[in-house]
């Protein structure tokens, strides 16, 4: 049986901040634009800010749906599934906020996660006030050992200067503009301020 919850307790933090891997859900407004589900890693790349808020680092690899999505409306729902030990999937429904690399807030925020966990590609800071923090069981999930981290992506991303960096995102399709055209990551590529 599922439950809501006020905050992320410590209980709930553990669980999160535990999962190698979480899911972001996202969508327009428009009743025919495409919804967008995306899975994050890359260890350390998320924190539990405080109770209610949660960050994560949004890198360059693929398109800017997400960020196209919270430009315009803010919505997302972020999940976590139990791979191993008890069943359990934990949502948290918020409203979210892509953060710059020119905004002022961008350096604070980058020093609330592990150094390891800044690197090349970084495109924005994704913060998540959580208005809605519910689990529910996660019987149908199966078993899956967690081998470790992919590299491919920081080692193709550590080989730009930010410089070609930049040139990646403004040639890359629905990178400034989503599926569906709405403004995603501004381009030209803002300079890092942190």
């Amino acid at each position: 049986m599922g439950k809501t919850y006020e905050r992320i307790d410590g209980r709930l933090r553990a669980f999160i901040e535990r999962q190698p891997v979480f899911f972001t859900a996202t969508a327009p407004l428009a009743g025919d634009g495409h919804v967008n589900l995306s899975p994050k890693g890359r260890a350390g790349t998320l924190v539990v800010l405080d109770e209610l808020t949660l960050a994560y680092l949004d890198f360059g690899g693929s398109t800017a749906e997400t960020i196209a999505h919270l430009r315009e409306n803010g919505r997302i729902t972020l999940m976590w599934c139990a791979f191993d030990g008890p069943p359990t999937v934990v949502r948290v429904h918020g409203q979210g906020e892509a953060v710059f690399r020119d905004d002022p807030r961008f350096a604070g925020l980058i020093g609330r996660f592990p150094p390891e966990a800044d690197g090349s590609g970084l495109r924005a800071v994704v913060v998540v006030r959580a208005e809605r923090v519910s689990d529910s069981c996660g019987y149908a999930v199966p078993f899956m050992d967690y081998q470790g981290d992919r590299d491919l992506h920081t080692r193709y991303f550590d080989r730009k200067t930010d410089e070609e960096f930049a040139a990646y995102c403004k040639g890359k399709d629905h990178v400034g503009r989503s599926i569906d055209g709405l403004p995603a990551l501004p381009l030209p590529l803002p300079p890092r301020t942190g």
